[in-house]
């Protein structure tokens, strides 16, 4: 007489394989769930807020005036306008995909670097935003700025900014539910040991020309008029005071955040302090984004000798673009250990 098969969780009485439904005892993994009603509504927050900007660049391209008052600056090269206009099209259209690559199941499966490259970039530009929009209204006491020249109506100013500051919370909203999603052991797990020596010696190479640049952005703040072109010194407002103790808040802020992961946090062999990991972020990318971007706009060209840049503009563009990059080098290095 034959034996029949023993029948297992995974087996039926003949030998096949049972279906997931009909094991007894084994584990069934669910499909990956879509994202939940407060990601859903942080998603449509973040693409809406970029249709004002959007269409109001589109209308640009496409030859509008509106929110360009006569005069302005801007209708002198509509060409290169229309370029430069373009450009941050895109831009801006980069953060309804990292909304929607921060809200679905495929966003999981992009390479690391291929995300946080221009989250962190993303993150950088806006966050002076946020916190230096407000710093001005609150400089010039509610009221809106008589410009010396005209540029663009006040209230595409109040429109466009708004917008960035709604971009910026609910973008980094939905990246601090996606990384605590896919990288949250990296600083729940104990780490590998303090932070390596090349981590610590580029933290304090790039630190201590930061500082500088700082107190370079810090004289501005407070009167000095050292290396800046005459028409720059003519225009100076409540705005231009503020936007430059802001640049040298998030200076401060990421030479900070790096340092202490790096000697302090870094030596932890416990959970990595959420607070300099989130300042080494936003600083960093605070001080190597809008870096670039100064420096970029100084190549811009510029018919009136009195606004030409100065050599001290220059450098400081450039060194805190320089610098940035390799705080966020040193960041990426503290993370790569303790994902190891």
């Amino acid at each position: 007489m034959t034996t029949p098969p023993l029948r297992t969780p995974d087996r039926r009485s003949d030998g096949t394989p049972a279906p997931a439904s009909d094991r007894r005892g084994t584990p069934h993994r669910p499909r990956a769930a879509g994202p939940g009603s407060a990601r859903r509504v942080l998603r449509a927050l973040a693409v809406v807020s970029c249709v004002p900007y959007l269409g109001l660049k589109a209308a640009w391209i496409a030859g509008s005036r509106v929110g360009i008052p006569d005069g302005s600056v801007l209708l002198e090269d509509r060409a290169l306008m229309a370029a430069v206009n373009g450009v941050t099209v895109l831009m801006d259209g980069a953060v309804i995909v990292l909304a929607l690559l921060l809200t679905q199941g495929w966003g999981l499966r992009v390479r690391a670097w291929l995300l946080a490259l221009p989250m962190w970039a993303a993150t950088g530009l806006l966050a002076p935003i946020m916190v230096g929009f407000p710093v001005q209204i609150l400089s010039r006491g509610g009221s809106a700025p008589v410009p010396k020249e005209p540029f663009l109506d006040e209230w595409v100013f109040g429109v466009v900014y708004s917008g960035f500051i709604v971009q910026g919370l609910t973008l980094g909203a939905l990246f601090a539910l996606y990384a605590r999603d896919r990288w949250g052991r990296v600083w729940r797990a104990p780490a590998a040991g303090p932070a390596g020596p090349w981590a610590r010696i580029v933290a304090v190479v790039a630190s201590v020309p930061l500082a500088a640049l700082c107190a370079v952005h810090l004289m501005w703040a407070t009167g000095s008029t050292a290396g800046l072109p005459a028409r720059r010194i003519a225009e100076r407002s409540s705005d231009f005071h503020a936007l430059e103790g802001v640049r040298a808040l998030f200076a401060v802020v990421a030479v900070a955040g790096v340092l202490a992961l790096v000697y302090g946090a870094g030596r932890s062999r416990s959970r990595a302090p959420k607070v300099p990991l989130v300042a080494a972020w936003v600083g960093s990318g605070a001080v190597g984004c809008w870096g670039g971007y100064l420096l970029l706009t100084l190549l811009m060209p510029m018919d009136d000798p009195s606004n030409a840049p100065t050599a001290l503009m220059a450098l400081t563009y450039a060194g805190e673009m320089i610098t940035g990059i390799l705080l966020a080098c040193c960041l990426a290095a503290c993370l790569r250990r303790r994902a190891a």
